[in-house]
């Protein structure tokens, strides 16, 4: 993965007489000379990898420290001795997985940021094949493509300067990881993109239940308000027609008084 450290190992151990260089791509980037105080790396043979190179003094292993996309491809070591040989490691660096969100019917482009026609790019979708475009603008798509997923028939589209993919009116079901192999003559690159394709029913659902909310919610508060309106209310008149009743009893009791206080005089 890119960021990674990567040791490779050369399974033998140097000794005053062997000399051992590194190459990448057939460039130099590193070697051990008979006098191990001699080491070359990094920008003394090759600036590319300027202070993230190691060298084992003692077997002449190399690691690539904070490994990225452009160090991916063939290195060569050569050990000049008696007898002499070689030994060849090819490295395929896989960059950071992108997350690509989308809605339901959208379309959705996953761009190779590349673009180099000589290339074979190989799109697959949870390791199946879906297209593929390789150089002098040879593109095969979905059911062209042998082994191909049929289930993005009439959906998928290359874009044959950069070789990314087009999906159009996407389902939920196209929904998972998509993998780019980038192959040239040297190098192997893996690109992730993890797709989400979100249904619009529950979009428009989630919608519709913010919508009701967002409706129901003031007329619960005016119910509310309404019902404690009309208790004060109640009780207010429940008060007045106790308050009434209170008064008539004390006229009526009042008017008893004078009339018997006449009886008896």
């Amino acid at each position: 993965m890119e960021g990674d450290c990567v040791t490779l190992h050369t399974g033998v151990k140097t000794n005053q007489q062997d000399r051992l260089r590194w190459y990448f791509n057939d460039i130099r980037i590193a070697q051990i000379t008979g006098d191990l105080s001699k080491t070359c790396k990094d920008v003394q043979c090759d600036g590319k990898f300027r202070d993230r190179l190691q060298l084992d003094n003692q077997t002449g292993s190399l690691t690539i420290t904070n490994i990225m996309t452009s160090d991916a491809g063939h290195y060569k070591l050569k050990i000049l001795g008696s007898p002499s040989s070689e030994k060849i490691f090819n490295v395929t660096v896989h960059d950071h997985k992108k997350t690509v969100p989308v809605k339901e019917r959208e379309s959705v482009t996953l761009c190779t940021g590349v673009v180099n026609q000589d290339d074979l790019m190989t799109w697959y979708f949870n390791d199946i094949l879906v297209a593929e475009i390789t150089g002098h603008n040879k593109i095969c798509t979905d059911v062209q493509c042998k082994d191909g997923d049929e289930r993005f028939r009439e959906r998928v589209k290359l874009n044959n300067q950069t070789g990314s993919l087009i999906i159009t009116n996407t389902r939920t079901t196209d929904s998972g990881v998509y993998k780019l192999h980038i192959n040239s003559s040297s190098s192997v690159i893996i690109r992730s993109f993890s797709v989400t394709v979100t249904a619009r029913d529950l979009i428009l659902h989630d919608m519709k239940a913010v919508f009701v909310s967002a409706i129901l919610l003031p007329l619960a508060v005016a119910a509310a308000v309404c019902l404690i309106c009309c208790l004060s209310r109640k009780h207010k008149q429940r008060k007045k027609q106790k308050c009434s009743t209170a008064n008539r009893r004390n006229d009526s009791d009042e008017t008893d008084t004078i009339r018997f206080s006449s009886a008896t005089v």
